[in-house]
């Protein structure tokens, strides 16, 4: 359902982007800025904040920004809110985030642990810090979460796991912080034509090399049959504009929506899990990826 709220976008709005080194975060804060939007770019390093405003105007500002560091969090509102003045924050767009993928009986808590702290933590970290910026007019909050978020694919439980706790996250702050304007949507992309495609087979790689014995000839077999998979998938991928452009809708529309499903592939897997009863869904995910 959408909602009629104050929506601005374009010259002289202030945006600030998480994750924007590379993929999605990096396009979004090129394209914003293409559109007259004065976006603050949070990367993890300074090289990557100097590639990026090599490649954008002069309205472009990185910012270091890890998600999973506080101190570094509060730096970074600091330094927007003392760039704005009195100005307010139109938007915060929340993309950064990790995957991290493998068979749930062997996967290492650890790991677990840090997808949840870049995907879910983080998101909560940097919303509390940008808020104060973001209601002196009536700001958007646009959380980058993943058609993944909706169903779970073997061997992401991780990763689908911290993109369902965002969508809870988000539609926990659209009603709290819909007293004061402040809307909260959620962008559900499917596959995406980023650097995360080239990582496909490395990925596999090192999945297969951390199972030993017996948990090597328990899922070998099905990791070997994802990795021939990966490249089909890719085949469907759009570019990262297409969720660009539903980014920047979120932040200027009226009449904003509540979640943007992004690709062809968003969309089947939504409408099969709609139409199909769970059992005969899981088998249409295991299906296609041969497994045993």
């Amino acid at each position: 359902m959408a909602q009629e709220t104050s929506g601005a976008g374009g010259a002289g709005c202030a945006v600030v982007i998480t994750g924007a080194s590379t993929g999605i975060g990096r396009e979004c804060a090129l394209y914003l800025d293409r559109r007259g939007y004065r976006v603050f770019a949070g990367v993890r390093r300074e090289e990557d904040g100097a590639a990026l405003r090599a490649a954008a105007s002069e309205r472009l500002i990185p910012l270091l920004i890890d998600v999973t560091k506080k101190e570094q969090i509060d730096e970074a509102a600091r330094l927007v809110g003392e760039a704005l003045g009195d100005t307010p924050l139109t938007g915060l767009v929340n993309n950064a985030g990790i995957g991290i993928a493998g068979p749930m009986e062997y996967i290492a808590i650890d790991d677990v642990r840090l997808q949840f702290e870049v995907n879910f933590f983080g998101p909560i970290v940097v919303t509390q810090a940008f808020l104060p910026l973001l209601r002196r007019g009536l700001g958007r909050i646009v959380n980058i979460g993943s058609a993944g978020g909706r169903f779970t694919a073997p061997f992401m439980a991780p990763y689908c796991a911290s993109k369902s706790a965002l969508r809870a996250l988000t539609e926990a702050q659209r009603m709290e912080l819909r007293p004061w304007g402040i809307w909260a949507c959620l962008i559900e992309p499917g596959a995406i034509k980023t650097p995360i495609w080239d990582k496909g087979e490395a990925t596999t790689r090192q999945i297969r090399g951390r199972l030993e014995g017996d948990a090597r000839e328990r899922y070998v077999t099905s990791i070997d049959a994802l990795s021939r998979g990966l490249p089909k998938f890719a085949k469907f991928a759009i570019p990262p504009e297409r969720v660009a452009r539903r980014v920047e809708h979120a932040l200027s529309a009226r009449r904003p929506k509540t979640n943007y499903l992004v690709g062809p592939d968003a969309y089947a897997l939504a409408l099969l899990r709609w139409l199909l009863p769970q059992r005969a869904f899981e088998w249409a995910l295991r299906k296609p990826m041969e497994f045993l």
